[in-house]
């Protein structure tokens, strides 16, 4: 199973949790093995699944927006016609976060402070494409405001700078930050959800919206196969995918996933995604042209 990002984000630990307790439904010689190919905002993974045999026995976590939004800013090594989505396992909203004793208490803080002075505030995020890009642009056009952005290759590596103080504000998602959910205090604070309401995971936490920047954005993940693979192997994935997240096992082994698990199948999860290239297709023209200049 061909991962995008790097070990110890939310993509990596949402696989290594629910990939066991598939396994069970597959039968006795069923067995899993997971490998991060990180980089180009997950387009290498993406890249593997589409050049795989079509039998299945390579399959691969697909990114949204990231692996619907990168084909339509430029040439990519995959393209969607190549895929076929198995199975959506969660929609996870884009949170803001800071260190727990950061200078910013509010997302009204930080558009202040680049209102002052752009790019003045750091911004982290997972690669060109991602939700977490995709937020910092959508945030920068609705304020008016010019933020300092950094790439990394996974949210591990945003943690770690976010604690070491080398990057101001990590733009993540609800799952990646566990130790907040409900209230509690830990070495980050999260201010802003980029979702419609507060999420039931981080009650205090207020939405843009509420800071006056009405911006939603969110990660889905799920799994996904060469296009060719046959019907039948298909439904056996899509089934044991669906019954895995009912598991009390996996769910209380990844508490991150539980506030944001949204399963939809393959078909339906494409739908969707059909319909949302008409709402990103303005933001991949604008970055064309900027990259152009």
């Amino acid at each position: 199973v061909v991962i995008g990002f790097a070990p110890g984000g939310a993509t990596d630990v949402m696989a290594r949790k629910l990939l066991p307790v598939v396994e069970k439904r597959l039968g006795a010689n069923a067995k899993f093995v997971v490998l991060n190919k990180p980089g180009a905002g997950g387009e290498i993974a993406f890249a593997q699944i589409a050049r795989a045999a079509p039998d299945a026995y390579l399959m691969g976590v697909v990114n949204v927006p990231g692996y619907n939004f990168l084909p339509m800013t430029r040439k990519t090594q995959y393209t969607m016609e190549e895929i076929r989505l198995v199975a959506r396992v969660v929609d996870d909203p884009s949170v803001m976060v800071v260190k727990a004793d950061s200078k910013f208490g509010s997302l009204g803080d930080v558009l202040a402070a680049l209102k002052a002075k752009p790019e003045s505030v750091t911004f982290g995020h997972n690669g060109a494409g991602t939700n977490g890009h995709l937020a910092i642009r959508m945030l920068a056009a609705a304020a008016k405001v010019q933020p300092n952005e950094i790439s990394y290759r996974g949210t591990a590596a945003q943690r770690t700078d976010l604690l070491g103080g080398h990057v101001e504000v990590g733009m993540v998602s609800v799952s990646e930050v566990p130790e907040l959910h409900g209230g509690a205090k830990g070495q980050f604070r999260a201010i802003a959800i980029l979702a419609k309401k507060r999420s039931p995971a981080l009650p205090d936490v207020p939405t843009a919206e509420e800071a006056g920047v009405a911006v939603t954005m969110t990660a889905e993940r799920g799994f996904a196969v060469p296009k060719s693979v046959p019907d039948e192997i298909v439904r056996k994935l899509e089934a044991a995918i669906a019954e895995g997240l009912k598991d009390p096992d996996y769910i209380k082994s990844s508490p991150g996933d539980e506030p944001v698990l949204a399963f939809m199948p393959g078909a339906e999860w494409q739908k969707r995604l059909d319909e949302q290239a008409v709402a990103l297709k303005p933001m991949a023209d604008e970055m064309k042209a900027s990259e152009a200049k």
